[in-house]
């Protein structure tokens, strides 16, 4: 299984999290399937698009995705994320730190709301 996913950050009442990939073996192939939900990916919300626009942040790993519809308009984060930790598979910690040379552990417990929710 792989470690990459291409998740999507939105606010609906609260700061919400969805899966839009899964179990991608790496970095390259995250980012292919990230460009192409750009374009393609549609919010859980019923919108009818009249347009959609995209934008890249610096890092050209992060995109906002604004979509216009008849009445409202919408917006998300596109990114992508590596899995480097899993307390039911240790493993997975000791393959990150493999692939990249870094693997930050946490001293203590972790907050689990996403920042600037």
């Amino acid at each position: 299984m792989g470690n990459w996913v291409v998740i999507a950050e939105y606010y609906s009442d609260v700061c919400r999290t969805e899966f839009i990939c899964r179990g991608l073996e790496t970095k390259d192939q995250a980012l292919k399937a990230l460009r192409a939900a750009l374009h393609t990916y549609v919010p859980s919300k019923h919108i009818v698009e009249k347009r959609r626009q995209v934008y890249r942040f610096a890092g050209q790993e992060t995109y906002l995705v604004v979509i216009k519809g008849k009445l409202t308009e919408w917006e998300c984060t596109l990114r992508i994320a590596e899995l480097v930790s899993d307390s039911t598979d240790p493993a997975v910690a000791k393959r990150a730190q493999r692939d990249d040379g870094v693997a930050e552990v946490a001293d203590g417990p972790q907050d689990r709301i996403p920042p600037g929710c």
